[in-house]
């Protein structure tokens, strides 16, 4: 039996502004690519421009676990996403970190990888701000990506806490409701995660491994 594909999908950006430093939530990628590695997943990790990748130092203390250290390696050198085969790939799950706020949405290449997932039945995961990457995403029939499904992400709530919510290009909870989307927020920085047919959500930096393991049952079907 041929062994099943991921692609995880990150951010490029490691600024939101002069003063605010951002990229791509640690535990976000480690946690699943971990779930991934164990269900016996072959893992790929892409992003807008390829290479490395910034890391938010706020998802960062001290030294990261040792077990991260391979999700951490694929993090220095990821493919560019425009020259990937999304064909290859049986899922695709988007991490989050407020960068994903500013390179995912309205991306060409993730746009068409999305539809393409949505459209040949294959499973689509995000955790935290990943659901970014949905936003302004339309199907071939011209409904939004988001339209009708039931899904969760970092909530209006959690943005409000961090103090980052002003300087969000937009908030992430409100977006995905105004195109649609049954979003279902729990309390703040609880583990929460929602399945519905072959999308897989998790709320925020808590929920990473629910997700993971969640949409790993979703791919092995």
């Amino acid at each position: 039996m041929r062994m099943k594909k991921i692609l995880m999908v990150v951010t490029n950006s490691s600024q939101i502004d002069e003063e605010h430093e951002t990229g791509l939530w640690l535990g976000e990628f480690a946690e699943p690519y971990i779930e991934f590695m164990n269900s016996g997943f072959q893992v790929s990790a892409a992003s807008p421009n390829g290479g490395r990748i910034p890391i938010d130092p706020n998802s960062v203390d001290g030294m990261p676990p040792d077990e991260w250290d391979d999700a951490i390696a694929m993090l220095q050198n990821t493919e560019v996403l425009s020259a990937v085969n999304v064909n290859d790939y049986n899922g695709i799950f988007l991490p989050g970190g407020h960068g994903t706020m500013f390179d995912l949405p309205d991306n060409p290449d993730l746009q068409k990888a999305l539809v393409y997932f949505a459209e040949n039945n294959k499973v689509i995961g995000a955790v935290c701000h990943g659901p970014a990457g949905f936003v302004n995403t339309k199907l071939s029939n011209g409904k939004w990506l988001v339209d009708g499904v039931r899904l969760t992400g970092f909530t209006n709530e959690e943005e409000q806490q961090t103090g980052l919510d002003s300087l969000m290009p937009f908030l992430l909870e409100s977006k995905l409701r105004e195109q649609g989307a049954k979003f279902e927020g729990a309390a703040a920085y609880s583990d929460h995660t929602v399945s519905d047919t072959r999308f897989v959500t998790g709320q925020n930096p808590q929920s990473s491994q629910s997700a993971a393991a969640a949409f790993a049952e979703a791919v092995k079907g």
